[in-house]
């Protein structure tokens, strides 16, 4: 890492400004609102609201002030100018008046939209106001205002991001867009995307956009080209057919000195890499960029040639420590491995050692693992590193217990970074466990971190091309024996939904907004965007072969009871309306829409270009998860003082409705993806899958004051202040959750937007 000395100088220099100057928020109309701006509530994604209005003596006192019922779950709003801007009727965007939940303006048929929030840019006068997102990889803008396409921008009001990946035909690249809407800073948009997780699919070029005109301003290759930084970690070539280490979660900004920290995901294929031998720069790694330039200034991999997924993507998060008796500014970097990374902001030196250890290597056909992983010292791993029968729930019905001792008792099963083979290997943490997007937040001065953890490993093997395809199944169309395969244990056999997975048909008719009984809930790209890049608690389905995900789509986008061979039933179905008033209705779908869909052409497997060998395209044999297998708590809130550094405290995330129901509690949801929100008053709110939103000491985890919501809730909680009062807004489902702890006899609750806050 080394750099050269004009660029520390520099560094040095900003940051003594910086560390001197008062952030000023330029968004809030009076020095008493404050706004929520982005899915971690602003560029730095600490989750952290300065107010101290609701505070410890007061925050039972919390009351519901108003609802939106036709809110989305697992989209967080934002809140700007007294406005708030999300996901509602039917798949549309919506302006909502953030003191009333009375509708401004709706937006129709936004499917495909970026699910986790949304950019908001305006002029230094704020007239001229922006939202920014990405439907079906296409980037665009509406006036926030009006909720009027704004034409100039790129071209027919759209940025196409599969173009200008270097070497890749955008018509064979599928849907590119990450469900994280990407940061701005000062003009730019800085955007990640979610690539894929399949062989051959684009490398994750960090990019930056003018949010005036669309224009490209500059690319940081993540798969580096010749002559570039790194390129001698991968084969020669590799950047032409490996793709991945993209930032498909969230980033964060130190604007004050202009750095932007990235967090990376593996390369693909993520479970196989005899096709990229080396240690695989910038794949699972944090890189800090100059957020003009998109110069890289440090980086550090967290696990080399990545053979488990085990990436980091939640928001890196900026604090203050007191380290050797002077105070330092830090990042601290979560990843699915169950370590925290802290770092020097502007020199990327590691606060504590982190020490390269030898690991067990890869016997797999063609692969060379890598010998040694990073081990931080300090702080302790908030996660386990090992599972096994002891480890195994008391709580599980005995034939699933048993069959699950037995599978671990015959499985490899050597701790972290075991690598995979054709025999079940035990994953731990797994791609599914430690901290994902969302699970991550600080207080900027204390040197409290606070994060999500996941206790959630898996089992899991890898197949040769061609195995275990379904070969023998049932007379059925292919679509539906992949859906029993991988989507029927979570969705049901007839895609009503069941206590772990969301309904995929509508059960009953709505006639206000022209839904039929069994109709899908989601369209084809909706479908093939979360099949690539997971959504809330459903995590990507990478092993899918794409004559798979074709026929699965296909099924899906049938009405319930529907007959057909697993095309692409419903793709031209004519749009369905909100149901909003007609004055309301601001327009109706993305600015410019592709003649064909994402990726039309490319079907088949790409193959490897000239002069590359053909590698075996080994895949897993399924998406590897215990879930509550594991011995509870499966989910936690654990803080971190890191002038120690130590866990100061950890507790159970919500609980696990079906196991509540037996009246065991205390258990943490599994599985759930919600992010948490801090105060200056001394208060962490938070969402389980419980239905209940709750509040605790943020000194010792005390829990203080919950509240029963009446629909399910998936990703974070939102807070501002306006008009002198601060409101805890909750995205609810507004269909009822499918929880088995759900408690029939319990009296209403509110569902959709749900905002709470203290009586006059």
């Amino acid at each position: 890492m080394a750099q050269t000395e004009w660029r520390w100088r520099h560094l040095a220099a900003v940051a003594a400004l910086a560390a001197g100057s008062a952030t000023v928020v330029s968004l809030a109309q009076s020095s008493a609102d404050i706004w929520w701006t982005g899915y971690g509530n602003g560029p730095d994604n600490s989750r952290y609201m300065p107010s101290r209005q609701i505070d410890k003596s007061n925050v039972t006192g919390l009351q519901v002030a108003w609802t939106y019922p036709f809110g989305d779950t697992g989209s967080s709003p934002i809140v700007v100018r007294g406005v708030a801007y999300g996901r509602g009727r039917n798949g549309s965007l919506v302006a909502v008046d953030a003191r009333t939940g009375k509708e401004l303006w709706v937006r129709e048929n936004m499917n495909g939209m970026t699910s986790r929030g949304f950019n908001y840019w305006e002029t230094k006068d704020g007239g001229d106001q922006r939202i920014i997102f990405s439907i079906n990889s296409l980037l665009q803008e509406v006036d926030a205002k009006t909720g009027k396409s704004i034409m100039s921008f790129g071209t027919s009001g759209v940025v196409d991001l599969r173009a200008g990946i270097d070497g890749r035909d955008p018509e064979s690249i599928g849907n590119i867009q990450s469900n994280t809407p990407g940061e701005i800073f000062e003009n730019l948009l800085i955007l990640g995307s979610a690539t894929g997780e399949g062989y051959m699919s684009p490398p994750g070029d960090i990019r930056a956009y003018d949010v005036l005109t669309g224009k490209l301003a500059w690319t940081f290759h993540t798969v580096p080209r010749p002559g570039e930084f790194g390129y001698d970690t991968w084969p020669k070539d590799a950047w032409k057919y490996v793709g991945g280490s993209n930032n498909w979660g969230e980033m964060t900004l130190d604007t004050a000195r202009g750095i932007a920290f990235i967090p990376l995901g593996s390369p693909t294929y993520d479970f196989y890499g005899a096709d990229r031998i080396g240690a695989n720069l910038f794949g699972t790694s944090i890189v800090a960029l100059d957020a003009r330039t998109g110069m890289r200034l440090w980086h550090f991999q967290i696990v080399h040639h990545d053979l488990w997924d085990m990436d980091p993507s939640a928001a890196p998060q900026l604090t203050t420590i007191r380290h050797n008796g002077r105070r330092r500014d830090v990042v601290a970097v979560t990843a699915k491995t169950g370590w925290l990374y802290v770092f020097d902001r502007v020199t990327g030196e590691p606060i504590w050692p982190i020490e390269e250890r030898p690991v067990q290597k890869s016997a797999m056909d063609g692969e060379e693992s890598w010998p040694t992983q990073p081990y931080p010292t300090n702080p302790p791993p908030y996660i386990r590193h090992t599972f096994d029968v002891d480890d195994i729930s008391p709580y599980l019905v005995a034939d699933r217990a048993a069959a699950l001792r037995a599978r671990l008792l015959a499985a490899d099963n050597k701790g972290i970074f075991t690598p995979l083979s054709t025999k079940d290997t035990v994953s731990v943490p797994a791609s599914n466990g430690g901290t994902l997007f969302g699970g991550a937040a600080a207080e900027p001065r204390t040197g409290a971190v606070y994060v999500v953890a996941h206790h959630n490993p898996g089992i899991v093997r890898l197949l040769r091309p061609g195995e275990g395809r379904g070969a023998g199944g049932p007379p059925m169309p292919p679509g539906q024996i992949v859906y029993q395969q991988n989507c029927q244990t979570c969705h049901g056999v007839n895609r009503h939904g069941t206590d772990t997975g969301v309904p995929l048909v509508h059960a009953d008719a709505d006639a206000a907004n022209n839904i039929a009984a069994g109709a899908p809930r989601f369209d084809a790209a909706a479908i093939r965007a979360v099949l690539a890049a997971g959504k809330n608690r459903m995590p990507p389905f990478p092993h899918l072969s794409t004559a798979d995900v074709d026929n699965l789509v296909g099924f899906l986008t049938l009405p319930a009871g529907g007959r057909g061979r697993g095309g692409f039933a419903g793709r031209g179905a004519e749009p369905v309306g909100s149901g909003a008033p007609p004055e309301l209705i601001a327009g109706s779908g993305s600015a410019w829409v592709r003649p064909d869909s994402p990726g039309g052409r490319g079907r088949a497997p790409v193959p490897y270009p000239e002069g590359t060998p053909d590698y075996t395209r080994y895949t897993i044999n399924e998406y590897h998860t215990v879930a509550n297998g594991i011995r509870p708590p499966f989910t936690t809130i654990v803080k971190f003082d890191l002038n120690a550094p130590a866990v100061k405290w950890r507790i159970p995330f919500g609980d696990d409705p079906a196991l509540a129901a037996r009246g065991i509690t205390g258990t943490g949801a599994p599985a759930t993806n919600n992010g948490i929100i801090l105060t200056a008053s001394g208060l962490v709110f938070g969402a389980g899958l419980d239905n209940h939103i709750r509040a605790w000491d943020s000194d010792t985890g005390t829990p203080l004051w919950s509240s029963r919501f009446g629909g399910n809730f998936t990703g974070s909680p939102v807070m501002y202040v306006m008009g002198g009062k601060q409101y805890l807004l909750v995205a609810a489902a507004s269909t009822p959750a499918r929880r088995g702890g759900a408690d029939p006899a319990a009296p209403p609750a509110p569902t959709g937007w749900v905002a709470y806050a203290l009586p006059r």
